[in-house]
């Protein structure tokens, strides 16, 4: 399997956008805490995250060729499981509903990134050593907070057997270890 230092070469080859490559390593820590909570692979979960959104910028994140193309990308490089859940965190482009842990997983855990780093941006601090996962799930019933975030898609923790309070809070741990290279 790919290292994380392999992972991480192929992210800034086909990674330009600053933003988009902290969105993959706060996708990374989330999915990394996520296996270990579940006691699944954390490093081929953690690459998963890594790598998910590794055809955004070639695709412009075209709905209907985002992940698929990523797919063509990562063949022979990562593992069936990982290409199978990259490819699956955007179900719009497969026409398929997710149906394994790894796809539920990657799905509400590179979503809730962005609902997490929303919800930083609003503390007068602007630090997520300051965000409380009880504010991250307080966010998420305001709809017009973050518009963008796919709530049902983060509310998927659930279907792995995380709920929602304990999945904020992970997720929220996961990101506060990396928050110098989040820059948040």
């Amino acid at each position: 399997m790919i290292s994380r230092e392999e992972a991480v070469k192929l992210l800034e080859e086909n990674v330009k956008a600053e933003n988009m490559r902290k969105h993959s390593y706060a996708s990374e820590a989330v999915l990394r805490a996520v296996a270990k909570r579940l006691g699944e692979n954390e490093n081929e979960w953690g690459i998963a995250g890594l790598l998910h959104d590794i055809d955004v910028e070639i695709t412009n994140a075209d709905p209907y060729t985002h992940g698929p193309y990523a797919e063509k990308m990562l063949q022979g490089v990562i593992s069936d499981n990982m290409l199978d859940a990259i490819v699956m965190h955007n179900e719009m482009a497969t026409g398929k509903e997710r149906f394994t842990h790894f796809q539920h997983a990657l799905a509400a855990g590179e979503t809730i990134t962005g609902l997490i780093t929303a919800v930083t941006l609003v503390y007068p601090d602007k630090k997520i050593a300051s965000v409380k996962p009880k504010s991250v799930t307080k966010r998420m019933k305001q709809k017009a907070f973050a518009a963008s975030v796919k709530r049902e898609n983060i509310l998927e923790c659930e279907k792995i057997g995380i709920p929602i309070n304990e999945f904020a809070e992970i997720s929220v741990n996961a990101m506060k270890g990396i928050s110098d290279l989040l820059g948040l």
